[in-house]
């Protein structure tokens, strides 16, 4: 007997052994790197974040497709990766319920009153910390003062005294410090070193494309190159490794940039994906008010992404375009 032949719509699996929770689980192991950095750091107050953050991600999914009458998925691990990434962009110092309000806006509001996972269209985790900054943009900006190897010896610095002492808006870091994660900021974007080993896994795991980071970083570096005219000057942030390695950039360029979901199915549209979110990052950074960039850059390209794979998507084989001003019947 003929088997029958299941077609479905692009983007289409080559191995039929990948399954979500193992790509999941794949990307909760290069997180782990940034989240050891953010004890190693931040100590105790970053693991109780990160964990508050990952639980209520985990039952606000639970819970709500309970309330709806849905299938569980919380064995798929998505909401998980939700919540780690929920409290990677939030501070050190944040309250608790901070880090659970973000994941229940990620998981509810993003993802599951959209349709659950692969049914969002912008990226949860972001969207929650737009939401959290508009929200608490006091609580937001107080990060802590960076205790490396005291994991009970976090040491806060009041949001007025912080402002002035991020990698942004102060150059008193050096390239090492913001290199390893020895800075204020948020919890799973210091640690440039911890990031880049995530996504050089996630890369080496076939399970992003490496033109997403690879685009954003070489774009963005690029732009600061030409703007500040330097690569790198000791004592000022005006120079492209400076930049580089402040911010979000690498935790977006990664983690947030490369989403199934949110991001361009095509070759082509990934690499518009990346200089777009780059470039948007620049023009805010140098011409706006906000210091960062990264989160409303990848925001804004979520939005686009239906359009870049309108424009990238190849023509089906044997199509034949209409001609024009055809005779009519």
């Amino acid at each position: 007997m003929q088997k029958k032949l299941v077609v479905t719509s692009s983007p289409l699996l080559r191995n039929t052994a990948v399954s979500t929770r193992g790509i999941m689980l794949d990307v909760v192991i290069a997180l782990l790197p940034a989240a050891l950095a953010a004890v190693w750091f931040f100590g105790a107050a970053a693991l109780s974040l990160i964990l508050v953050a990952v639980v209520s991600a985990v039952l606000a999914e639970l819970v709500y497709q309970k309330l709806t009458h849905q299938k569980s998925t919380i064995g798929d691990l998505s909401a998980v990766v939700t919540g780690l990434l929920v409290a990677y962009n939030i501070p050190a110092n944040a309250p608790w319920w901070m880090a659970a309000i973000g994941s229940i806006v990620a998981i509810v509001l993003v993802k599951q009153m959209f349709g659950g996972l692969g049914q969002n269209f912008i990226n949860p985790a972001l969207a929650a910390r737009t939401v959290l900054m508009l929200s608490w943009a006091g609580l937001m900006a107080a990060t802590a003062v960076p205790a490396g190897g005291q994991l009970f010896g976090l040491t806060v610095v009041e949001a007025d005294a912080v402002a002035a002492a991020t990698p942004l808006t102060n150059s008193g870091y050096s390239l090492w410090q913001l290199f390893i994660g020895d800075v204020p900021g948020m919890l799973g974007e210091t640690s440039k070193l911890a990031l880049i080993l995530g996504g050089i896994y996630l890369i080496v795991r076939r399970v992003i494309d490496w033109r997403v980071p690879v685009s954003f970083i070489v774009t963005a570096f690029i732009l600061f190159w030409i703007e500040t005219g330097s690569i790198y000057q000791p004592g000022t942030t005006d120079s492209a490794l400076y930049q580089l390695l402040s911010g979000g950039l690498i935790l977006g360029a990664f983690f947030m940039a490369t989403d199934y979901v949110t991001c361009p199915v095509t070759k082509w549209g990934r690499v518009i994906m990346g200089v777009g979110c780059a470039a948007l990052l620049f023009v805010i950074r140098t011409y706006g008010s906000y210091p960062e960039g990264c989160s409303f850059g990848i925001l804004f390209m979520n939005v686009c992404t239906p359009l870049i794979d309108k424009w990238t998507t190849p023509k089906t084989f044997g199509a034949v375009k209409a001609k024009k001003g055809g005779a009519q019947a």
